[in-house]
């Protein structure tokens, strides 16, 4: 009798040591080899953001399989508080890969691009598209006297420390981490080349940028920039007035004119080159980086002024004396006038 008990105890035991083992398999095989995610998506979480949060958002945009199944295995890895970032989730991914990845807050880049920015302001709401801060935060930031300073620029000169490209940044980059980060790629875009043809221009970088976004605001030509530069710089090195229409348009506050009249010339701006000699304050856009590459690298000719050609192609038709340039102006003035009949 005594026989026969220890042998179905021994049976009992040998079944819950089964049981557990083939529940420890099933366990080891769904968070290990089961597949969690069910689609490619992206998942944010907030700063601030919580862990039932997390769990909504990935059921609302149909990523995960079994929200039951991940919420036991983010307890048995004590997930509870979520770090704050975008996390890119790729289909076939298994319970145990996501659990990692967001114990880690392993975020995943985004790609941030700015280009044709005109002011700190529209930069601010072109970076805030991408990113966690909303445009008041980058633009409270970006315009605060004391960062600005703090990186080595004036509000006239801040423009030029933005290099416009494409970037890889965490989406929780503040405002302020995003203008030092600006900060070093800057110095780094300012490479040996770059400063020798700037030091044998006899420019500061803030001077080079300040001209090319003329160049720029001038052409959108990539194959005529460096001769437009190239007027600039012999205005400069003979002590002529630049005369550029885009530094008036910016000292009026309106880059639509087509036609600049005389009232315009009169406005009693810094920025205004008819009126004063030699370079604005600052950068009157952000010049693209084909703009900057023109003017530390002019075309080297003879030319003093450039108009318009009257065709209305984009391109420029180009003069060394007023008499040529005057005829040229005339001409594209007449093209224009033919538009309103």
């Amino acid at each position: 009798m005594l026989r026969k008990k220890r042998k179905t105890l021994t049976i009992i035991l040998l079944a819950a040591v089964l049981g557990i083992g083939v529940w420890g398999g099933l366990t080891v095989y769904n968070y290990k080899i089961r597949k969690a995610v069910v689609q490619d998506g992206g998942l944010y979480i907030p700063t601030g953001g919580t862990f039932d949060g997390m769990i909504d958002s990935l059921m609302a945009r149909g990523l995960i399989s079994n929200e039951g199944r991940l919420r036991r295995f983010a307890a048995i890895r004590d997930l509870h508080d979520v770090r704050p970032g975008y996390y890119r989730l790729e289909k076939g991914m298994g319970y145990g890969e996501l659990i990692n990845r967001l114990l880690s807050g392993a975020q995943t880049p985004v790609r941030v691009t700015f280009n044709n920015v005109r002011t700190v302001d529209r930069l601010a709401g072109s970076v805030a598209r991408y990113l966690e801060a909303d445009s008041a935060s980058f633009a409270a930031a970006l315009t605060g006297d004391s960062l600005v300073r703090a990186l080595g620029f004036t509000p006239q000169t801040f423009i030029a420390m933005f290099i416009p490209n494409t970037y890889e940044l965490y989406w929780t980059t503040t405002p302020e981490a995003f203008a030092g980060r600006m900060r070093k790629e800057y110095d780094r875009f300012w490479n040996k080349h770059r400063e020798e043809r700037r030091e044998e221009l006899g420019l500061t970088r803030t001077e080079v940028m300040t001209l090319a976004s003329i160049v720029y605001e001038e052409t959108k030509k990539n194959d005529e920039m460096a001769r437009v530069a190239g007027v600039y710089i012999n205005r400069l090195r003979q002590g002529m007035p630049l005369q550029a229409d885009p530094t008036v348009k910016f000292a009026v506050g309106d880059v639509t004119l087509r036609r600049i009249l005389h009232k315009h010339l009169e406005v009693n701006s810094p920025y205004n080159t008819y009126k004063y000699a030699g370079l604005p304050p600052g950068p009157i856009c952000m010049p693209s980086i084909r703009a900057i590459d023109a003017v530390l690298s002019p075309e080297a000719h003879d030319y003093l002024y450039f108009c318009a050609r009257d065709d209305f192609s984009g391109y420029h038709n180009f003069a060394r004396t007023l008499a040529e340039h005057n005829r040229n102006a005339q001409a594209y003035a007449r093209a224009l006038d033919s538009l309103r009949q």
